[in-house]
């Protein structure tokens, strides 16, 4: 994380859109190829990686869950781990912002990464002042 290449963070939102050919999947898929040719660092959270999972299950079965875990892990991004700073960071950030803790976690990783976060999920609107946010 400590070159000059742009930094994204995916949100849930941007990788389950991709994941469904939903809309904002194109502008998903078009960071995946930059950073296949690696143009841009793209990382998602342990945190989200987990929510996308729970999610896929939820709606279709474990085997699609399993599935979706397959094909992220084709991805050219990288899964952030979870240390006791990232906690504390997410934390504060849903004290004050009205949005889940998962997205939090999107955040303070975007913070502690300085970089962007791909999502089209509307809640992010009310952090657009404290982190960089690319709408998909």
């Amino acid at each position: 994380m400590k070159n000059d290449l742009p930094v994204y963070i995916l949100d849930s939102y941007a990788l389950l859109a991709f994941l469904g050919g939903e809309t904002g999947a194109k502008v998903v898929e078009d960071i995946f190829n930059q950073a296949s040719r690696k143009e841009v660092q793209l990382y998602l959270s342990l945190i989200n990686l987990g929510e996308i999972l729970y999610i896929t299950e939820r709606a279709h079965d474990l085997t699609s869950a399993q599935s979706a875990l397959a094909l992220i892990d084709q991805l050219p991004l990288k899964v952030l781990s979870i240390n006791k700073r990232l906690v504390l960071s997410a934390a504060h950030i849903k004290a004050n912002f009205p949005l889940s803790y998962a997205d939090a976690f999107v955040i303070a990783s975007a913070l502690s990464c300085q970089g962007s976060i791909l999502t089209g999920d509307p809640e992010f609107q009310t952090v657009a002042d404290l982190v960089k946010i690319h709408w998909i």
